[in-house]
């Protein structure tokens, strides 16, 4: 059976609904973000404030590779993962690709709760909800390419969590 890829901006709710649908699907749970940190022993906020976005982005290349040659795992994306067209390709050979969205508001609502974005802090200059709109605006086409997506915004991650589960059901992509 193929892995579950979660896709989409932070604050959409990947790592919340991952674990639920891990647990769902009898699935290990990787948040990516996570496995670099671990791996890396340093803060993503720490990396980009270090080293920069695009030491950062070769850390994800590298953990994106190697978590996607294992087998019945949901994996939880950072919200730019999608932007390097090899990190899709890689999560797409051996799986399954959902997107999660959810409207600005909703968006800000939730990232203000976790503390700094660095991506995010970097590119807003004082004005968080023109930086999300934007952001979201320049991944858009990237994130519509995923094989299913979900409007997290009004749900619960149980919601999406079984909202994902009745997709993959229907498409035989998993057997629970």
């Amino acid at each position: 059976m193929k892995n579950v890829v979660l896709i989409g901006f932070m604050g959409t709710g990947k790592t919340s609904a991952g674990r639920i649908l891990s647990n769902r699907l009898g699935y290990a749970f990787v948040d990516v973000d996570q496995k670099i940190e671990a791996e890396y022993k340093m803060s993503i906020k720490d990396m980009f404030a270090s080293h920069g976005e695009g030491y950062f982005r070769d850390c994800e290349k590298a953990m994106v590779k190697k978590l996607a040659g294992r087998r019945h795992v949901v994996i939880s994306t950072g919200g730019g993962t999608v932007k390097n067209p090899e990190n899709m390709q890689e999560l797409r050979r051996n799986g399954v690709i959902i997107a999660l969205t959810a409207e600005v508001d909703v968006i800000l609502e939730r990232t203000s709760r976790r503390g700094k974005r660095p991506v995010l802090d970097q590119a807003d200059h004082g004005d968080r909800r023109s930086a999300v709109a934007q952001l979201l605006e320049s991944r858009r086409e990237l994130y519509e390419q995923a094989d299913y997506t979900v409007d997290t915004s009004h749900l619960s991650p149980m919601q999406v969590a079984e909202d994902i589960q009745s997709f993959l059901r229907r498409e035989g992509a998993v057997r629970a």
